[in-house]
């Protein structure tokens, strides 16, 4: 099956290398390329792609806005590259509807791979760019919470599941921290996922922070891939 891109950023010489390097690969075409949100937004109503990868900061519509139409629609999943260390609105593409974030220097493969990823449903959980982004926000937005009801509907094994969601692990490595097979993680993942009502494995990581089940700064487990590691992923 073909995977269907539209790639939308303001800078020509970058929407038109992530699409050639997209437009090279035998599974994926790229159907539409926007200079803006609001022609991101058109060019997914016309085309109905796959995966939309947008800027975040674009004139006229920003990525966010884009990001917040095209997840309301449920025309296709997106993918938004940043610049990390100058975006002051991750957290709000985040709540948007972001299935996954890319630096805007990603390498060639992992482009690749991000949107074959969230082409088959799934998020995209960088430990490089998803964590530190949503602890950065979370520690600007943070203040005292009581303890929230949500998590009540969470078995303990739910919880502990979450929580290592939260610090960036994969199933995998989720299996290897409860002592369970990654068939029983993508059980509870499921569950917690169902349960609290969200979309993907990147709003179960803001529910965490949301919640106080983790805080900013928290140190990862022993398994937990580190900033610098290549996206990771993992189905829900």
């Amino acid at each position: 099956m073909t995977i269907r891109v539209v790639v939308a950023d303001d800078q020509e010489l970058v929407r038109s290398g992530f699409a050639m390097i997209l437009d090279a690969q035998p599974d994926i075409e790229v159907v539409a390329e926007a200079g803006d949100g609001a022609e991101a937004v058109e060019a997914v109503r016309r085309h109905t792609p796959d995966v939309a990868l947008l800027d975040i900061r674009m004139p006229r519509v920003d990525g966010i806005e884009a990001c917040r139409g095209i997840a309301a629609s449920g025309a296709c999943r997106t993918v938004m590259l940043t610049t990390f260390d100058s975006d002051e609105y991750v957290y709000e593409a985040l709540h948007a509807g972001a299935s996954g974030f890319l630096l805007k220097d990603v390498r060639r493969d992992d482009l690749v791979h991000a949107v074959r990823v969230v082409a088959r449903g799934d998020s995209l959980l960088a430990p490089s760019v998803a964590r530190r982004l949503v602890e950065q926000y979370t520690r600007a937005t943070a203040r005292p919470r009581r303890p929230d009801p949500r998590l009540d509907a969470l078995t303990g094994r739910e919880r502990e599941t979450l929580l290592l969601l939260a610090r960036g692990l994969s199933n995998a490595e989720i299996a290897a921290e409860l002592i369970v097979s990654e068939h029983t993680v993508k059980t509870h993942v499921g569950n917690v996922l169902a349960k609290l009502g969200l979309r993907d494995r990147i709003q179960a990581v803001i529910c965490a922070y949301e919640t106080g089940l983790i805080t900013a700064g928290d140190p990862p487990p022993g398994g937990a891939a580190r900033p610098g590691s290549s996206p990771a992923s993992a189905r829900n």
